[in-house]
């Protein structure tokens, strides 16, 4: 296989408290590569670490142990090469639809005339075409995800950072933008990884799954996702796609007895999943 464009070796991340002196570990010894055009999705319990860990690729958390590159280049803070995508929007509302996807490449000291006619491409791409004029509050949650999309995707990084960007949304939006996701991900050919606690999403989005053991994190598995692409949405009906959910959710229900922290009777498995919030997709 070629050489990873993401590279974590041993990586480790300890939190300090300063009120008491103690410390938690909230990574520890994550090895993972990510390859050139893959999407990975990371899943595992509630403060498993897999924010903190994208938070380390994106340079914006310091790990304490280990190291952690991209494309051989030691990742030390934020950069140009990666663009984050937040659970929540966070569009300037004073800006419209085009001004806040241009806004990164204003940033980066890019020409007007050369940004707006690369924030317009990444509008049409995104399926917003006609709304550039727009303004946050005047758009439907997941149009201001599409937009907050562009505009990640306009800066051409070289990996595309996603933290649960579709968990604030309606499940029939989710589902939509799932599928629109992929779409453009085809498109663009970004290298993605995705943090999500929804099973069904990260099967029906990554070429593999990545569980993280309970805290401190660490990969508990890996499970590459031999589904062919496209992926229509009903994929999520098909007898291999409901294995591969099975078989992750029992690692995660694994991980969540080791916690000790909610106790889970030998009961069918419908009847248990709701006490840990992670729920098949409907």
């Amino acid at each position: 296989m070629s050489t990873a464009k993401l590279r974590a070796s041993e990586v480790c991340v300890d939190y300090a408290n300063r009120r008491t002196g103690k410390r938690l570990r909230a990574l520890d010894h994550v090895n993972l590569d990510v390859y050139q055009g893959e999407f990975v999705c990371i899943v595992g319990t509630s403060g498993c670490g897999k924010t903190t860990f994208l938070n380390c690729v994106d340079g914006l958390l310091p790990i304490t142990g280990g190291s952690l590159s991209l494309d051989g280049v030691e990742i030390k803070r934020p950069g140009p090469d990666r663009a984050m995508v937040f659970q929540h929007a966070s569009l300037l509302p004073w800006r419209t639809v085009l001004g806040n996807v241009i806004y990164g490449l204003e940033l980066q000291g890019r020409h007007r005339k050369e940004a707006l006619e690369r924030g317009r491409e990444f509008v049409q791409l995104v399926g917003l075409a006609g709304f550039e004029d727009s303004y946050p509050a005047e758009l439907s949650g997941g149009m201001q995800q599409r937009v907050n999309l562009a505009r990640a995707l306009a800066t051409d990084p070289q990996m595309l950072l996603l933290d649960e960007p579709f968990a604030s949304l309606d499940a029939q939006t989710r589902e939509f933008m799932q599928a629109e996701l992929l779409k453009i991900w085809r498109k663009t050919q970004k290298t993605a990884l995705f943090i999500t606690h929804q099973i069904g999403e990260a099967i029906y989005l990554a070429d593999r799954v990545i569980v993280f053991s309970a805290r401190p994190g660490r990969v508990r598995e890996e499970v590459p996702i031999d589904i062919p692409r496209p992926r229509p949405l009903r994929v999520k009906r098909d007898p291999a796609f409901l294995k591969y959910e099975d078989h992750v959710w029992q690692i995660i229900e694994e991980e969540v007895r080791k916690t000790g922290l909610i106790i889970i009777d030998e009961e069918p498995e419908e009847s248990v999943r709701p006490a840990t919030g992670l729920l098949r997709d409907a």
